[in-house]
């Protein structure tokens, strides 16, 4: 399998799982929370390049656009404040990039951590202050009422991320494993 090849089938999975979980911001009966965020850091920390970057994001927004079609009530993408996402994935993206340089378990729960909240920063406070559902808001007001879903934001993404993190440990582990084995 050649590198472009690999990277499209990533893509394609990232995407995959992107749309089972966007229904909904949180657990509910019938959804996993939504995985968008975890997801571009782990974007970020196979395929770096902006290109991928790209395509990752417009795809988000297609995926963002049927959501809202089906479910008018998640009013994903309808005013400005959904620029403010490119900056929030953006965000994710480059702390999965950079995560990859130092391997260390350490690094990528400071790394994904940091990402984690400075993206929920961005998303919210563009979403209250852009958008129009919470008209006259003063930037105080809208940074209390963003505090309120950091919590529940930042754990569902950082078990997302804890559990890619475990996954691409057992993986190496299993590989190296299996080399040893062959020698």
């Amino acid at each position: 399998m050649n590198k472009t090849y690999k990277r499209s089938l990533l893509l394609l999975t990232l995407v995959f799982l992107m749309a089972l979980t966007r229904n909904s911001h949180s657990l509910t009966s019938f959804s996993l929370p939504d995985a968008t965020m975890a997801l571009f850091f782990i974007g970020g920390f196979y395929l770096k390049d902006l290109r991928w970057f790209a395509s990752l994001f417009l795809l988000s927004t297609l995926i963002d656009a049927i959501t809202s079609y089906i479910n008018p009530s998640m009013n994903l993408w309808h005013n400005v404040s959904y620029l403010g996402m490119i900056f929030a994935y953006a965000t994710m993206w480059f702390g999965g990039a950079l995560t990859i340089i130092n391997k260390s378990s350490f690094y990528f729960l400071i790394n994904s951590t940091i990402s984690t909240i400075i993206a929920f920063m961005i998303s919210t406070q563009t979403y209250n202050l852009l958008s129009g559902a919470l008209p006259l808001l003063s930037f105080k007001e809208s940074f209390q009422i963003g505090w309120e879903y950091l919590p529940q934001s930042f754990i569902y993404n950082m078990s997302y991320l804890l559990i890619f993190l475990a996954l691409n440990k057992l993986i190496k582990t299993f590989i190296i494993l299996q080399k040893a084995d062959t020698i």
